[in-house]
């Protein structure tokens, strides 16, 4: 009975994942994936393949320095697996072998994709040649428009790290050379958005386009693929209009953010890359500390569900939002796209807010000891909250855009920020609910009484 609660569809993705950074690790630890006189630390190792496999995209050093052609090839094998899951993938193999998919790995990539019942062997089909055939018309594209920096391998492994939502690039300062390249900007944010708005809007748009030949079935977008489109484009726009302005009034920023059109396409290429890839095109200190903490709240809601993203998702933030409208009308039912949503949503919704700002606090508050000099009684501060927060919620957000502070993490914050970015991307509802699969239920109930609240 405690081996089947251990090896349930809802601990399988934690462990896959947990062994996939593991093996990760190991393959960067070794000699043949360092360059020649590079050496790379057990901790950074770790560091760097949770990163990849929770497609994070913050690293503690420069990959393109310090690792070999074999290290970034594994590193681009992690950020693809880490994209899609290792559950799907074990899933797929499965298939070829012509085995039938286990209830553990059917149940898990359900959960942890799509969120209800479907076809897996029709819907894998669609999801390889999907993410594939998006990867590929991406890479060609970035290729034709500039084959010496974007030469065939720099261009596979820029468009899996954009499709997946990872966010690594293989120059030091990440995109900043091509601040004001237009298509490399359109094609990268086109890829983000594709790859953070969820596999399972992907194949009702698929479908639309083929007449329902190729992937879902449907003639119209389904209520939930219209939330997530709306909030996403909600989002973007905002996210756009609010960097853009702030940044516009602001002065003395010219020579380091843009002005006039160029601020608008720095503006838009970090509303996307916010939610949630970490593309940078610009040095993130040189942003106001009011653009920080429009990107912050990007960073908290991320994407769409059933996607390469984290964040609370953007279902998730119109729950919340329509729970809070509710609440001032009086309504005791919140309405969205014509439609009730169940009490179950709205809680389900309230406790994930909770438990991402919770974490974020704790863990705020325990690298505010860590990285200032508290722990080791160095006496050594400087690094302010707002940076300390920005890390934390690229981290947990699994965004990878960073306030230069990664770098210079002692391994006790190392250790902050790995444990943020797996919760980030293994969702932390699904782990409570792994937890809670553990524990033995109780067989009663305790009588209630009434509280003051508020």
């Amino acid at each position: 009975m405690q081996r089947n609660r251990l090896f349930s569809p809802l601990t399988w993705p934690v462990f896959s994942f947990l062994g996939a950074i593991a093996a990760g690790a190991v393959l960067l630890c070794l000699p043949v994936s360092h360059q020649a006189g590079q050496t790379l630390r057990v901790a950074d190792a770790c560091f760097l393949a949770t990163s990849a496999v929770c497609v994070t995209g913050l690293s503690p050093v420069d990959i393109t320095a310090v690792l070999s052609p074999f290290g970034l090839w594994v590193l681009l094998l992690l950020i693809q697996l880490g994209g899609l899951g290792v559950m799907t993938y074990t899933s797929i193999i499965f298939l070829l072998w012509r085995h039938h998919v286990p209830f553990t790995s059917r149940e898990a990539v359900s959960q942890a994709l799509l969120g209800g019942d479907f076809n897996l062997r029709a819907f894998l089909r669609q999801i390889v040649a999907l993410v594939f055939g998006i990867e590929a018309t991406t890479a060609v594209l970035l290729f034709l428009h500039d084959p010496v920096f974007f030469h065939p391998f720099s261009a596979a492994f820029h468009a899996v790290s954009a499709f997946c939502n990872a966010g690594f690039a293989l120059s030091p300062g990440n995109l900043m050379a091509f601040r004001d390249d237009v298509v490399v900007n359109l094609v990268i944010a086109g890829s983000i958005i594709l790859g953070g708005i969820g596999f399972g809007v992907l194949r009702e748009f698929l479908g639309i386009a083929s007449g329902g030949r190729l992937g879902a079935p449907v003639r119209r977008l389904s209520r939930f693929s219209r939330l997530v489109v709306k909030t996403t484009f909600f989002l973007l726009l905002m996210g756009t209009v609010l960097i853009f302005g702030i940044e516009f009034y602001r002065a003395g920023n010219e020579q380091s953010v843009g002005d006039g059109l160029d601020l608008l396409l720095v503006s838009f290429f970090h509303a996307v890359s916010a939610r949630t890839a970490g593309f940078t095109t610009v040095d993130m200190l040189s942003l106001s500390e009011a653009s920080l903490m429009v990107l912050m709240v990007l960073m908290f809601v991320g994407a769409g569900p059933g996607s390469c993203a984290g964040g609370i998702k953007v279902v998730t933030f119109r729950v919340l939002a329509g729970y809070v409208a509710a609440q001032f009308r009086g309504d005791t039912q919140i309405v969205l796209e014509k439609r009730g949503v169940p009490r179950e949503n709205v809680t389900r919704a309230l406790t994930l807010f909770f438990l991402y700002s919770m974490l974020i606090a704790v863990s705020a508050f325990l690298l505010s000891i860590t990285e200032n000099g508290i722990l080791h009684r160095t006496g050594q501060e400087g690094i302010s909250l707002l940076q300390i927060l920005f890390e934390e919620v690229s981290a947990l957000g699994t965004v990878g855009l960073s306030v230069n502070l990664t770098p210079d993490l002692s391994l006790e914050g190392k250790c902050i920020i790995i444990f943020s970015m797996f919760a980030g991307r293994v969702g932390l509802l699904s782990l409570l609910m792994a937890v809670q699969s553990l524990q033995s239920r109780k067989a009663y109930t305790v009588a209630e009484a009434q509280l003051p609240i508020g």
